[in-house]
């Protein structure tokens, strides 16, 4: 295994279906993350080092190129060749004339043979570079800390995903298979044109560098237009995510017009953006064309002088007229896909920032767990979410002992899913301490800790795919007996006999085709499949009706038999039996007791107990 720097490893053993890990490639010499202007030098950096590493795939694919390629300056010099003979029959034999047309047809017939070769290994190289920026991104996205994910909005990195790293692709897909060829291209016509003469050699070396001029005059203006537009897909990626996330809010208050409006409003903004940037594009294309046109009829005029004056053969106009086209559409083939090369490299740029955040979660050199026994203690804990004023969570202390079940309660914003994901491992203290059996959560490996702690939300989270897949996410070699004994604890039994494949029945995006408290069910099977040792249920019966909450509450009773386990509780009357309930009131503990103690102590519990009946009540 190779350590990659942000605690990330990779394999190493070549085999036919290995995905590489490009993360070590975001990083300088020392395997240290760039910082300050290090950082930008990096991005800019990352496409040579990527190209470093696959150099001997590039120099093998730019061998058969040029095997496969070389009828296209064989045919230049045969054709030269031939005039030169036809134009002087006393001179040479028609032994000659057959040679050179011998040597064109081997040329021709070889090309199918090393094409083949060249596309599949040139291909398959560039199909794992695009398959090795997926994995690489995929892994940061998983090592990223949950504050990271919460912060940047999902639409962003889909577009990440997909839009930037499909552009890096073209990138890489142009550079290979048409840059290095056009490379390839002058340097062959540049020898074989210097070797017959060097003053047309001299004239091509004066007259080609004006392209490049021509470039430099549009690449800042192309640069930022595909930033400006890279952005705006950005946003509107976001814009309509988010927009399908509140489509039964939005129907619900009959805003559609409102919605369409806005979203039409981000539209054409992103139209605009895309028309400037295509407006300079065409421009810049037309320019090109015509320049490489001029400098074509100069190339035709200076040659023919030469023959004129006898400097060249009568011949030798075709090869060096054929031999300035080529080199003319080398250098616009890279010109033509500039664009493409300058969204490749802005989204590098836009990959770069999810690749070179140091938000993450280190688990390297961390305490790894064996076993979990449940014993958690918060001493004087204080949490303050980033930029935040103040602390949301302020001098908690609570000791719980191994098998305790511990209720939260309290007021929207007071705290508690803050400290639920303090447990888990999402947050660590600011200040004060937070341990697990006696070890800083800080010193753990959370990756191995959280194998320890199941949750079950507010909201079931399904995927598409089955019951079982569901239940079984993320785990192998689960025996069917265990399965349909954790069936049964979840109290699934009661619906799967009305499901029509029993526990292999889809379930559709999202659980669409279940109720709210199977698909609760379901995620308390997924919980206790797992067996856990520490148990949170966040607020998990809030959203169901009273039969579904009958149904969960019988599940849960089977779950929380010896853990620890934490519930944050809507319902207040589920939680009678409870250990202990903590009261939180703007981040503080301000009760803690039994349900019997706080009821009788008539404090702030009990009137959250009070406004809780009432609310029970007016259901």
């Amino acid at each position: 295994m190779t350590d990659t720097g942000d605690g990330f490893s990779m394999k190493t053993t070549e085999c036919t279906n290995y995905i590489p890990d490009y993360v070590q490639l975001f990083f300088d010499d020392r395997g240290e993350q760039p910082n300050g202007d290090k950082k930008r030098s990096a991005e800019t950096g990352i496409l040579k080092n990527l190209f470093k590493k696959n150099i001997k795939g590039i120099v093998v694919s730019s061998f058969f190129y040029l095997l496969k390629n070389s009828p296209t300056w064989v045919i230049p010099i045969v054709t030269s060749n031939v005039i030169n003979l036809i134009s002087y029959p006393d001179e040479h034999t028609m032994l000659k004339i057959a040679l050179n047309f011998a040597v064109l047809c081997v040329c021709i017939l070889q090309n199918i043979p090393t094409h083949v070769i060249y596309s599949r290994f040139t291909d398959k190289m560039l199909r794992t570079v695009g398959a090795g920026l997926r994995n690489t991104l995929v892994r940061k996205l998983q090592h990223l800390s949950l504050t990271y994910h919460k912060e940047i909005e999902s639409g962003r990195l889909q577009s990440k995903f997909m839009r930037d790293i499909e552009a890096i692709e073209f990138f890489n897909t142009h550079f290979i298979k048409s840059c290095i060829p056009a490379l390839l291209g002058l340097a062959v016509t540049m020898t074989v044109s210097g070797v017959k003469s060097g003053l047309v050699t001299l004239f091509y070396i004066i007259v080609v560098p004006i392209n490049v001029m021509l470039i430099n005059l549009f690449r800042d203006k192309m640069k930022n237009n595909n930033r400006s537009f890279r952005v705006e897909n950005e946003n509107m990626s976001a814009k309509v995510k988010n927009m399908l996330e509140m489509m039964p809010v939005t129907k619900a208050h009959g805003l559609e017009n409102e919605e369409i409006a806005r979203l039409e409003a981000n539209i054409a903004h992103l139209k605009a953006t895309g028309l400037i940037m295509d407006r300079t594009n065409a421009y810049f294309g037309s320019v090109m064309w015509v320049g490489s046109q001029l400098l074509s009829a100069l190339c035709l005029a200076f040659t023919g002088y030469l023959a004129f004056k006898g400097k060249i053969r009568v011949g030798d106009i075709v090869l060096y007229q054929s031999y300035f086209s080529q080199i003319s559409n080398s250098v616009q083939s890279v010109v033509n896909i500039y664009p493409e090369l300058a969204k490749g490299l802005e989204a590098v740029h836009s990959m770069s920032e999810v690749i070179l955040s140091d938000n993450i979660e280190d688990n390297r050199g961390k305490i790894r767990l064996r076993y979990v026994h449940g014993t958690i203690y918060f001493d004087n804990c204080c949490y303050r979410y980033p930029r935040a004023d103040e602390d949301m969570i302020k001098n908690f202390t609570l000791h719980v002992e191994k098998g305790e079940c511990i209720a939260f309660v309290g007021s929207s914003g007071s705290g508690k899913s803050t400290i639920m994901n303090m447990i888990i491992g999402f947050l660590l203290p600011t200040s004060g301490s937070l341990t697990i059996d006696g070890k800083p959560i800080e010193m753990l490996n959370l990756t191995d800790y959280r194998h320890f702690i199941s949750v079950v939300p507010q909201n079931s989270v399904m995927f598409s795919g089955t019951i079982r897949d569901n239940i079984l996410y993320g785990l192998h070699d689960v025996s069917e007996e265990k399965l349909a004994d954790v069936v049964k604890k979840a109290n699934i039994e009661e619906f799967l006999c009305d499901m029509p494949q029993g526990l292999d029945t889809d379930i559709g995006e999202n659980g669409s085709r279940l109720s709210g408290g199977q698909k609760q069910r379901i995620s308390i099977a997924r919980a206790l499949i797992r067996d856990p040792r520490i148990l949170i249920l966040d607020e998990a019966t809030s959203a169901l009706d009273n039969v579904s909450e009958r149904h969960v509450q019988k599940a849960i009773s089977e779950l929380i038999k010896n853990r620890t386990t934490f519930i944050v509780a809507h319902r207040l009357s589920t939680i009678r039996d409870a250990d202990r309930i903590v009261v939180m009131d703007k981040g503080r503990c301000v009760e803690l007791g039994t349900y019997d103690e706080l009821m009788e102590k008539k404090g702030k519990f009990y009137e959250l107990k009070k406004l809780s009946d009432i609310g029970a009540a007016a259901e």
